[in-house]
């Protein structure tokens, strides 16, 4: 490791949960904490998009619904087509050159969503991801937990807002706890990557949580 270069092989860490959690406050609060840390620039991306194929993918899988909505396969290929995008043109040229970065989800969200969620044999999900991420698994990945209840009180509470909109949103309360069960189910299988947050209605609470339990991850890669 030197001094110009701290992260040779880049560092790639990735933001998951359910939308109302707190990600995209958090994932401000982090590349902000992270750079203060590593004194390095770090590059945000989100998952689906980041690329000009990836945008439009998000699109077209948040607003179209009713029979026009993609079906449960053709919505798992849409995703892993707009990861694997963002994996070539954004991600791996910046991790290649040593640099940072912090994605708002990225194949767990998969995993969990259409997975756990939709019920898609686990077997295919893996399959899609080999294809769309093979080896290039995140470093470190912060998983917001918050129960199907908690989601449902603060999606009603921001409603009208300006705020995007999902489809996934409105799914049942089963759908969003059987995401969740899935997201924990991940988390157990892999200590080593994730690491678990609780998440609170009040932001500054789940940022003192994130700090507590990044920081030692953070400090041994630095030392890696």
């Amino acid at each position: 490791m030197t001094q110009d270069n701290p992260f040779p092989n880049g560092l790639f860490i990735t933001l998951e949960g359910p939308d109302c959690a707190g990600k995209t406050t958090h994932m401000k609060n982090i590349k902000q904490w992270l750079e203060e840390e590593l004194h390095v620039e770090v590059l945000t991306c989100r998952e689906p998009g980041g690329t000009r194929i990836g945008e439009e993918l998000r699109r077209l899988l948040k607003t179209v619904s009713g029979e026009d909505q993609a079906s449960e396969v053709a919505e798992l290929l849409m995703f892993s087509a707009a990861r694997r995008q963002l994996l070539d043109k954004v991600i791996l040229p910046h991790l290649q050159k040593g640099g940072v970065v912090l994605c708002d989800r990225f194949l767990d969200s998969t995993t969990a969503y259409q997975g756990y969620g939709r019920h898609i044999d686990l077997e295919v999900i893996y399959a899609a991801h080999d294809i769309a991420v093979g080896k290039h698994l995140p470093d470190l990945t912060l998983l917001l937990d918050v129960t199907p209840k908690e989601r449902l009180i603060r999606k009603t509470m921001r409603e009208g807002g300006d705020v995007e909109k999902c489809n996934f949103e409105d799914e049942s309360e089963g759908f969003h706890n059987d995401v969740r069960n899935g997201y924990l189910e991940l988390a157990k299988n892999e200590p080593e990557r994730f690491i678990v947050v609780e998440s609170d209605r009040d932001a500054s609470i789940t940022w003192t949580r994130i700090q507590a339990k990044l920081k030692l991850p953070v400090q041994l890669m630095l030392m890696r």
